[in-house]
């Protein structure tokens, strides 16, 4: 059997989704406890992001999954089950993983993450858009 999971929001909670309550990503326990329970019984790791393989192979790494394989996220007929946070149609079972605060947009920090710097708060690193989180024009 063949498993995928996906990285943002799914393996790890990305700061963005935990605004003012951490400076970093942090891992997805209960995600990753599912992870090592399928590899354990024997099942055939894939770990891919949309943000490419070299993302998803730092995660991997970063969180001690040892995947199988290491893939470019789409559908592909030799996947049994997918693990992600939206919507999708990439294996034979598709699973929604429950999104921590969903409320929050991923769209800017998606377009701009691989110059996100991972040590000041959120409201410091860019000018968010003008929202609620963005009261004082990101000082």
């Amino acid at each position: 059997m063949k498993i995928a999971f996906d990285i943002d929001d799914t393996l790890i909670i990305p700061l963005v989704a935990l605004y003012k309550k951490y400076m970093y990503d942090v891992p997805n326990y209960n995600v990753i406890a599912i992870y090592r329970w399928f590899q354990e019984n024997g099942a055939s790791m894939i770990v891919w992001s949309g943000g490419g393989i070299d993302y998803a192979r730092m995660w991997a790494d970063k969180l001690g999954l040892f995947p199988d394989e290491i893939r470019v996220k789409e559908k592909s007929d030799d996947i049994d089950m997918v693990f992600d946070d939206c919507d999708v149609d990439l294996g034979k079972v598709n699973i929604k993983v429950k999104r921590l605060n969903n409320q929050v947009s991923r769209k800017y920090w998606n377009e701009h993450k691989d110059v996100f710097p991972r040590n000041k708060p959120i409201e410091k690193q860019f000018k968010l858009p003008d929202t609620e989180l963005n009261k004082e024009g990101g000082k």
